[in-house]
């Protein structure tokens, strides 16, 4: 048997546009499987400085008395949710790790939210079922955005 040779493969070049300008780069750095996506604003720690001010406000919150303590434990703990929410996001849809449910029930509650407010006339029950709906609607949107990302349907670690 011979020993068959590897082509090397070489980047192909994008053509340049007509207009005279260069065009955009051919190839992005791909993140290795086992390692987390980059922030999309670098290396700036937007995430922690987000956690950091939740977590102050929290803190003030609990020494603070009366109205403007809640407020503070409420911002706070929307400032903490937002930050993990972000990371959860980032990871998720770079294939990284599957965050389905914990993004699924961000949005029932997000609906259920809307519905106490915007439909109040609307019985427990109902709210409850259209945001059962609405998590298992974006639950098998986000599987799927997954799977087509990843190749699996979860990814444990």
């Amino acid at each position: 048997m011979s020993a068959k040779r590897r082509r090397k493969r070489r980047p192909r070049a994008v053509p340049a546009r007509a207009e005279g300008r260069p065009a955009a780069p051919a190839l992005r750095r791909r993140v290795a499987p086992n390692e987390r996506p980059p922030a999309p604003w670098g290396s700036f720690p937007l995430v922690e400085l987000t956690i950091l001010v939740g977590l102050v406000m929290l803190i003030g919150g609990f020494i603070v008395q009366g109205s403007r303590g809640v407020l503070m434990i409420g911002t706070g703990a929307a400032f903490c949710s937002l930050g993990g929410l972000e990371l959860s996001i980032r990871e998720h849809f770079a294939g990284y790790r599957s965050h389905t449910f914990l993004l699924a029930a961000a949005v029932a509650v997000a609906v259920l939210a809307a519905l106490y407010y915007f439909a109040p006339d609307l019985s427990v029950a109902v709210r409850l079922a259209v945001a059962g709906v609405a998590f298992a609607l974006v639950a098998w949107a986000l599987v799927r955005a997954f799977r087509r990302r990843a190749g699996l349907a979860f990814k444990l670690r």
